[in-house]
């Protein structure tokens, strides 16, 4: 699990899962370059490993590639990327509306946050990587068909299929390439589908308890262990994988 010395960049850095990787790749010895949309949300993060901090938007060729250039100025090289950066759109969700109401400009933005957000960095960083590991961030949403989220679950269903082509056309690189399918963590877009104003599970959240085995939420901590293991020497010969922590929510059919 020792990444001492590798160069990584993790994209949506400034997420709840995304720090938290931040944070395990710098506790196993790595360099880090936090990459997101706002800087002002990066600095603190950053300051604690001596990071560096990199203002992009996933969908701006132009600005990840000047994210490179201040990468390799400052390390040389890069040998790891994480693709974290996405998310749901509300737009592309149904309860408020019915899937015949459902704008196909939604689904587009959807697609374009999850799918060409990791397209897109994936292009621009691991062209300058010799050798090394990328970890997309996929979700339970992308196995399974769950309520209201159409749209985020068919990106990150593209997600888990670009994952498994690029470890096949990577592989002469040296590059591998995986990706974890995190089930349900409580974070700012979703705390209040989660919890009411009391801090009592919703019935969504206790639908979502009842159905994962482990009986509660998962920490984000959790994925972050998954994600330096798939960059580590550890995983060696492992590429093309789909990792859940989900605390077994994608193993149990609910009888």
């Amino acid at each position: 699990m020792d990444l001492e010395d590798r160069v990584a960049v993790v994209t949506g850095a400034s997420g709840a899962l995304g720090g938290a990787i931040v944070d395990g790749l710098a506790a196993a010895g790595a360099h880090v370059g936090l990459l997101a949309r706002r800087r002002g949300r990066l600095k603190a993060l950053a300051a604690k490993h001596d990071g560096l901090v990199l203002e992009a938007d996933v969908l701006d060729h132009v600005q990840l590639e000047r994210a490179r250039v201040d990468v390799l100025e400052r390390w040389g090289r890069i040998d790891v990327l994480v693709n974290a950066a996405g998310g749901n759109v509300a737009a592309a969700t149904v309860g408020e509306r019915s899937f015949f109401e459902l704008p196909v400009e939604a689904l587009d933005e959807v697609v374009r946050l999850n799918l060409h957000g990791t397209v897109l960095p994936t292009q621009v960083f691991a062209a300058a990587m010799a050798g090394g590991a990328i970890v997309n961030v996929s979700s339970a949403a992308a196995h399974r068909a769950l309520t209201r989220v159409v749209g985020y679950g068919a990106a990150k269903a593209a997600v888990e299929n670009l994952t498994r082509w690029l470890a096949v056309e990577l592989a002469p690189r040296g590059i591998r390439v995986n990706a974890v399918a995190p089930g349900f963590f409580v974070g700012e877009q979703n705390r209040a589908l989660l919890f009411d104003e009391s801090g009592a599970l919703t019935a969504r959240g206790e639908r979502i308890i009842s159905a994962t085995p482990a009986g509660r939420f998962g920490e984000p901590r959790e994925v972050a262990d998954a994600v330096v293991w798939l960059c580590s020497a550890a995983a060696s010969f492992v590429t093309g994988a789909v990792v859940p922590v989900d605390g077994g929510f994608d193993a149990f059919s609910g009888v």
